[in-house]
């Protein structure tokens, strides 16, 4: 097992505090599923493909996981321009959707999954009668995440939006992009993750050269 990297950090907001992972963090998780799925026997292999799937895209667009599972693959998969589509959840009244980017490698992983799983086009993320699929996602998930040297509490679905939000912000993302991309309906919402310390925020003013 690797060891963890580094102090978990949080952000802090009137008295909140946010849960995220580093990006090394984040890498030796992803680390810790490519090495999952290589010595997988070929009986559980599917399976577990199927999850390192819904774990990509949960790390790479920053959706909820309820979102991630209402994706209909041959509708809402845009390979052409690396795009996934994700319902709005929590919109009263109405459904909307978005248009999320993901780097190609997710897009990658999702065509080879199809090519050695043909059967599999068209209910990649769909959840099976009664949620087993979802439920024992969060089993794989802290598998893997333990694997990787993250705690318990750190291996959850939800984790993932709050990191890549955060990843988002501190690469100079504006937040109106971040409040698009994660679904948020309000502005304040994606807000929450802005409390940085005073050394981060010198170190944006110098990279953009205002110091």
């Amino acid at each position: 097992m690797l060891k963890p990297v580094g102090p978990l950090q949080l952000v802090e907001q009137s008295g909140a505090r946010i849960k995220h992972l580093t990006p090394e963090q984040l890498s030796q998780w992803e680390s810790a599923w490519q090495r999952l799925l290589t010595e997988s026997p070929r009986g559980r292999r599917r399976q577990r493909w199927r999850h390192f799937l819904l774990w990509l895209v949960l790390r790479y667009t920053g959706c909820r996981l309820g979102e991630a599972l209402q994706i209909r693959d041959e509708e809402d998969i845009d390979f052409y321009r690396n795009e996934i589509r994700l319902p709005n959840l929590k919109r009263k009244g109405k459904t909307e959707h978005r248009w999320v980017p993901a780097p190609s490698k997710v897009f990658t992983e999702i065509a080879r999954f199809w090519a050695e799983y043909p059967d599999m086009r068209g209910a990649t993320f769909t959840d099976t009668e009664g949620g087993a699929f979802r439920r024992y996602c969060r089993e794989m998930f802290r598998k893997t995440g333990e694997e990787a040297g993250i705690p318990k509490e750190m291996s959850h679905p939800h984790v993932l939006r709050h990191s890549r939000a955060i990843e988002l912000l501190r690469a100079g993302i504006p937040v109106t992009a971040v409040q698009q991309l994660l679904g948020h309906a309000y502005l304040s919402t994606t807000a929450i993750y802005l409390r940085l310390s005073g050394q981060e925020v010198k170190e944006i003013l110098r990279a953009k050269g205002l110091l």
